[in-house]
Formats: structure tokens, sequence, C-alpha cells
């Protein structure tokens, strides 16, 4: 749930504050919202390494099953001896080399262990669905991180329309407040707070620019891509605010059946159950057969090379049963240890399914209480913007009080900034409580 506040944290902070690219000879990238995700899916260095470590358990995989086959060892050794031996013909000692050599090969395999290499195979098939599993939470994770910040760079970006809209109002009004200055209708003190408010506004639209550009740059980075890189974003046609909520009991449903946490917690469930069966295997006798092959020769011997290697040629053909009687409790510790295990992952999957609930659950009232508040920010916004636009009228007909042009500025310019903000809280919201329901995330 921390994650989902922090996303909404992050919408709030600047309705006047966001992020523009840098500018290349190429042009900059323009991306789209699928585009982003795309690219920060298959590039994204944490998601990337998490792919390695899913390889790294496929190959603990391999391995498992691998250990139920028979093992296959050749030895090859080839010795020369060089030493002073006594001649007793004709005295002293006389130096000779001698050369000699030995072969083998050698298996072995287990056939009964207590269904320790089974449990084992069956344990490392659950840890390689949780690697993959990981990888598809961290997708999940930058899916989130990539939309509120896109929808960042949207707000700014019409924030930025509005107030240059704004700024071409005030500019009108000074315009004719000069005129009218100049002609003596107009007191300096009016004429000065027009100044002042284009001022203002050109205030706000600076900011509101630099913000942009400082929201691309968030989003430039959390997809990872150079500083060099220019890049952009790609404004959807339309967006749509009104679309029917999936009920919560459904959508708590579908959480649960669908999100990558929830499934890596039941695995670890059957992981630690799987353990405890390895565990007791510990106490059971092994049982393994081994054999081998082996010969070699001497030309210290006087038979020719193949005659040695027949004599000399030996098989071996045995059978291994270990019986643990007394291991200093080590395998009824491990076989505690186990079930301990087991109650601390159902422990973790109750808590992971918790959290889960509370977090759709809070998507979804912040999705009534999003909707609630745009439905009537837009109202405000709609009903100050048309006082507004008469305000202006009657300036430009000469009829109107200084005092209230610039009141009813104020309440339209604040009505505006609720309803951006609300619009764009409602959108997120509601991408937030889809996409806990499993359905991708679209604009």
């Amino acid at each position: 749930m921390l994650k989902y506040f922090l996303l909404i944290a992050g919408l709030l902070p600047g309705l006047f504050t966001p992020l523009h690219a840098q500018d290349t000879t190429a042009g900059p990238l323009k991306w789209d919202l699928q585009t982003c995700l795309e690219y920060a899916k298959k590039n994204n260095i944490t998601i990337r390494d998490l792919r390695w470590s899913a390889r790294s358990s496929e190959q603990d995989l391999l391995q498992a099953r691998a250990a139920k086959l028979p093992s296959l060892s050749a030895t090859l050794t080839q010795s020369v001896v060089n030493s002073n031996n006594a001649n007793p013909v004709v005295g002293g000692f006389q130096t000779q080399a001698n050369a000699s050599g030995n072969y083998g090969v050698s298996s072995n395999l287990i056939v009964y262990n207590g269904g320790f290499l089974n449990n084992d195979v069956k344990q490392k098939n659950m840890l390689l669905e949780s690697a993959q599993l990981n990888v598809q939470a961290a997708e999940n994770d930058i899916t989130l991180q990539i939309t509120q910040a896109y929808l960042n760079i949207l707000l700014q970006k019409e924030n930025i329309t509005y107030l240059q809209e704004l700024v071409g109002s005030s500019e009108s009004q000074l315009k004719l407040g000069k005129q009218r200055f100049d002609a003596g209708s107009l007191s300096r003190k009016d004429y000065l707070q027009l100044e002042a408010t284009l001022a203002n506004d050109k205030y706000n639209l600076t900011t509101a620019i630099n913000a942009h550009r400082t929201n691309l740059i968030t989003l430039k980075q959390i997809l990872q891509l150079p500083s060099s890189t220019g890049f952009d974003v790609i404004q959807p046609d339309t967006l749509v605010t009104n679309q029917a909520v999936v009920s919560l009991p459904e959508a708590e449903n579908a959480a649960v059946s669908s999100r990558p946490e929830v499934k890596v917690g039941e695995l670890g469930v059957k992981s630690a159950e799987v353990g405890l069966d390895k565990s007791r295997a510990g106490a059971l006798p092994v049982i393994s057969v081994g054999a081998g092959l082996s010969s070699g020769y001497s030309d210290n011997n006087d038979l020719k090379y193949f005659n040695q290697i027949n004599n000399n040629f030996y098989q071996r053909l045995g059978v291994t049963v270990a019986i643990p009687i007394f291991a200093n409790r080590v395998n009824k510790s491990n076989i505690e240890r186990s079930k301990i295990q087991i109650e601390q992952a159902k422990l973790s999957l109750q808590g992971t399914k918790t959290t889960l609930d509370q977090a759709v659950e809070q998507a979804y009232i912040s999705v009534l209480n999003s909707q609630a508040q745009l439905e009537a920010a837009e109202s405000q916004w709609k009903t100050n913007q048309e006082s507004f636009h008469i305000t202006n009228e009657q300036m430009r007909l000469g009829a109107f009080n200084t005092i209230d042009l610039l009141t009813q500025k104020n309440l339209y310019v604040q009505a505006l900034q609720a309803y951006v903000q609300a619009k764009y809280n409602t959108i997120l919201n509601k991408k937030i409580y889809e996409f806990y329901t499993g359905m991708p995330v679209s604009l």
C-alpha cells in the first residue's frame, strides 16, 4: 500500500511544476505510454538482472534432474619412474627408467534416498517459477511508476496550455487597459494591477514549463535512457475518465488470482512443505550401486602391453547402504526448522493477501473519491470560466471594475487548478485500480 500512496503523492505536489526533453540534432524521441512500458520491460537493469536470476534457477533445476542419473567418470594415469637399482652382476648401481599406466571407468547411481532427489527437483521447479514471477512483479512495479510519471507530464502539458491562454488573456486586458489609461479613463493603480497580473501569469507559466521539463527527466530516468537522448511523450487524443468501475469484491478476487506476489507466496508454502520432505529423507537410509572397470601395465613386466592389459582387467560391482544411526540431532533439527519455515511461509502468504486486499480497497475508495471530486471540480471550473469570460467581455465594453476582474480571475485559476488535478488524479487512480484486477495499463 505504501507504493500506492507514493504514486498518488507524486502526482499532487506540482500542479504548476513539470518536464521537457533535451534536444538533439536527430530530434527527440516521442513515445506513447505503451512504447515506454515495452522499452522499460525489455531494458530496465533490475528486470534484466531478475531474468538472469531466473536463468540461474533454471540451471539449478537441470542440475537437480541430472542428479537422478548415473554418474560416469574415467581415469587415466601414465607415469615414468627413474631410479638407481643395484646391479649384482657388475656391481654398483645402474640408472633405470620404468613406465607404467593405469586406466579405469567408474559409475555410481543412487537407487534410494528417501525421495530426496525427487523432492529436490520439485522444489527447484518451484523456485524457478518464483524467479519468473519475480520478473513479472518487477514489471508491474515499473508499469505503475511509468504510468504515474507519464500522467504527470500530460497534466503539465494541459496545465501549460491553459496558462498560455491566461497569459494571452492578460496581455489583451493590459493592451485594452493601456488604451484607457492613455485616454484617462483608467487610474494608474488599476493599470499597474493589470501589469502585475500579467507578470504573475507569466511566472506561473514559466514555473509550469520548468516543472514539465523536470517531469520529462523523471520519466526518462525511470526508462534509464542516456542523458544525451532527447525525449518527449505523445499526447493521447482523448483521456477517458467516466468508465464504469469494477465492484470491490470482483476486483479483490481478480487481484488474488492474478497478482504475481500472491503466486510467489503460494509457491513459498509449497516449497517449504517439500523442504520438510527433504529434511525427513535425511533420517532414512541411502542405497547406491557402483561399478567400475580398470586395467594397467608396466614395462617392468616381460609381458607385452595388450597381454598385460588383458591380464590386469578388473571389474567391480557393489551396493552401498548408508544408515544414519546417530547424527548429533542434525536431522531432527532440520526437520523442526522445516516445519517452522512452513508456518513462516503461510504467514508471509497471509500478509501478502492482506496487504493486497487493503491496497485494492484503498484504490477502490480513491477511485470513488476522485470521481466525485472531478465532477464537482468540473462544475466549479465551467461556472467560473463562464463568469470570467463575462467579466472579460464587460472590460472590453468598458463596464468593469478592476477588483472584480482580478477576483474573478483568481477564482477561475483556482477552479482550473482543481479541475486539472482532479482529472489526472481520477485517471491515475482508475489505472491503478484496474491494474490490480489484471487489466493492462493503456491510455
